[in-house]
């Protein structure tokens, strides 16, 4: 095929154009099907840690109820929101996509409360950071090709993952302040730390926040943290809840929620596209390096729906994850892992065999990075397997 069918996008001059992709680590042909970044797409789906975001906690850890997101439906969703606002914006949807798919590809089991307690044991080995174990994971630990550790991704995507929170070098904190794993691979592929990723990596991050505060809504309803009444004096979210009980009397409070939260979602993304129109104007940047200089997001809530964010994360922080029932679960969830990492660390020989002669191989360090690795990689269930597995003396 001598035409590559993916070169006809029409893609905005600021957009991330897959065709001037700044290409892999390792060279490989490219597909005449296929640009670079769905094919970045297509590897994180197909990842082994992709698969096992299915079982890692969200919010509720997995056992807790079939209906609560998990990080899988939490990435698909994020996903869906993110080609949407790519679409519209006239951005590379495959990459604004993999970026969606593959941000929360470190994460360990049982969340915030499993990473908290997995940096706490690796402090004297330079922590842990979820971030960095996506990196770590993307470039590394996924042992699929013949040629290669990793996935081997393109610049852009590995770029827009580290970054799509923001610069990670700032005036505040030196490269000898981040995760190693960022810093190590930066060295070798150059990720431009201090400056801002592309466009669609800034959609990505955005979708996130869109996602999981949204979700939240839904599954700390259903599990009864907060109620409908409890929401009425946050701004757009009482609103909204007010205007559909206006317009339908009487509708079921699963129908109500679904409804509300879908209207929020479509505000949230109707409000990003208008303010990311309003600073493209303002910025008129050429390309998409004009983006990455420009010194701060182009892709942005505006200053009203800003603050509405902070008051519903602020009301979600103290309301849901302070909830004593989360905390409860939280507290359960850092002594499993906690205690994991105590005794394969103290006895690696317990580690089944792949992973006991990796640890085996290096000195202390390394064996503990080792062991993050393995236990960063499980399930919710495969932990507390695991868990009962190495400390119940009848199992």
């Amino acid at each position: 095929m001598s035409e590559r069918l993916w070169r006809r996008q029409d893609l905005a001059s600021w957009a991330t154009l897959p065709w001037a992709s700044r290409g892999r680590r390792h060279a490989e042909p490219e597909s005449p099907t296929r640009s670079p970044f769905q094919r970045d797409r297509d590897r994180i789906i197909h990842s082994t840690a992709f698969r096992r975001l299915k079982q890692k906690t969200q919010v509720f850890v997995s056992h807790e109820g079939d209906h609560y997101r998990t990080r899988l439906t939490h990435s698909i969703e994020v996903a869906q929101i993110a080609r949407t606002l790519c679409r519209l914006l006239r951005l590379d949807e495959d990459l604004g996509e993999a970026l969606a798919l593959a941000h929360d590809l470190g994460h360990t089991p049982f969340g915030h409360a499993g990473e908290e307690a997995l940096h706490g044991a690796m402090t004297p080995w330079g922590g842990f950071d979820h971030n960095a174990q996506t990196l770590r994971i993307l470039t590394k630990l996924e042992d699929r090709y013949a040629a290669f550790s990793g996935l081997n991704l393109t610049w852009e995507t590995l770029e827009g993952t580290v970054k799509h929170n923001g610069p990670l070098v700032t005036p505040e904190r030196r490269a000898a302040d981040l995760p190693a794993a960022i810093v190590e691979y930066s060295r070798e592929q150059d990720l431009e730390l201090d400056g801002h990723a592309g466009p669609e990596a800034q959609v990505a991050a955005i979708s996130d926040d869109i996602a999981y505060n949204n979700h939240d809504i839904d599954d700390g309803l259903r599990a009864g943290l907060f109620t409908v009444e409890d929401l009425l004096p946050l701004p757009l979210v009482g609103d909204t809840f007010r205007d559909v009980e206006r317009r339908h009397p009487g509708l079921d409070q699963t129908r109500l929620i679904h409804e509300t939260v879908r209207r929020i979602i479509s505000a949230m993304v109707e409000d990003v596209l208008a303010e990311t129109g309003r600073r493209i104007a303002a910025a008129a940047p050429a390309d998409v390096a004009a983006v990455r200089a420009l010194g701060r997001p182009v892709v942005a809530f505006s200053a009203e729906m800003a603050a509405i964010d902070r008051q519903l994360k602020t009301f979600l922080y103290k309301r849901m994850y302070e909830h004593w029932r989360l905390n409860r679960s939280h507290s359960k969830a850092r002594r499993v892992v906690a205690g994991l990492f105590r005794l394969l660390h103290a006895e690696p020989e317990c580690l089944p065999t792949p992973w006991r002669e990796r640890a085996e191989q290096g000195d202390p360090a390394q064996r503990a990075r080792v062991i993050a690795d393995y236990i960063a990689g499980m399930t919710d269930r495969y932990a507390l397997d695991e868990h009962r597995r190495l400390f119940d003396l009848y199992e």
